[in-house]
């Protein structure tokens, strides 16, 4: 089964663990069951990319803590929170923290899957946002750091002239720098080479189509990872319980 179909369910009710996961399996999803959101995030840098299906009753840390922290890390794992008691309140505050369905309990086969159908499709999106981001790191990798200022500067929208007076370089260096940086992306124009440095995080994508000064992003927030080493063995030795 494919990792886009599995599902964290995080409850402190074992009936109710019980209960969803058979509702899980019969939608042809596979339930990895966690009995509170610190059992979650003792393993969460090694468990792979999925949706979580989130009880907001869970205590020590709570749904709300708990998605304060994902969205902290950026995750873009996919949630669906659930609550036997909702609340206008605590669902508002779920969904400005990222959560993509508030359920009540008990939720039916019928009403998971209407919310973990468009969950599974968005993940995958994310994940091919971030294998084209990983990719187009890899290609920038190869720039050196005069190519990459180069190419920035050309990509800010800026002539070959004008590069070189900037630089204290002669037009010839310029169209040089510019030949390698084209070779080392794989790329035959500016414009594939600002889609590669905007996937990299190079670049600010720019809503207008005029060119915009290329400035480079801040530093991201340490996200969850996507390829994870391997499921924990204690976890699976527990997962029956």
């Amino acid at each position: 089964m494919s990792h886009q179909r599995t599902v964290y369910l995080i409850d402190s009710d074992s009936e109710s663990r019980r209960s969803t996961t058979k509702h899980l399996a019969a939608i042809g999803a596979e339930a990895w069951p966690f009995a509170s959101a610190a059992e979650f995030l003792e393993i969460l840098d090694h468990l792979m990319p999925a949706c979580i299906l989130l009880d907001m009753e869970v205590e020590q840390p709570s749904g709300i803590d708990l998605l304060r922290i994902l969205a902290t890390r950026q995750s873009p794992w996919p949630v669906v929170a659930l609550s036997a008691r909702p609340a206008v309140a605590v669902a508002v505050e779920a969904m400005k923290l990222g959560a993509q369905d508030y359920l009540e309990k008990p939720a039916g086969s019928a009403a998971l899957s209407a919310a973990l159908v468009p969950a599974w499709s968005a993940l995958e999106r994310s994940l091919q946002v971030a294998e084209a981001h990983r990719a187009a790191q890899e290609r920038v990798s190869r720039l050196t750091p005069r190519e990459v200022d180069i190419a920035l500067a050309l990509l800010g929208g800026g002539a070959n002239k004008g590069v070189a007076h900037d630089f204290g370089i002669s037009v010839r260096t310029v169209e040089m720098h510019r030949a390698h940086v084209m070779a080392k992306l794989g790329v035959r124009s500016l414009a594939e080479a600002a889609v590669i440095a905007t996937q990299a995080g190079l670049l600010v994508p720019s809503s207008c189509n005029a060119p915009a000064p290329a400035r480079l992003l801040p530093p991201p927030v340490r996200a969850l990872p996507l390829a994870p080493p391997g499921r924990s063995d204690r976890f699976l030795a527990r997962r029956a319980g």
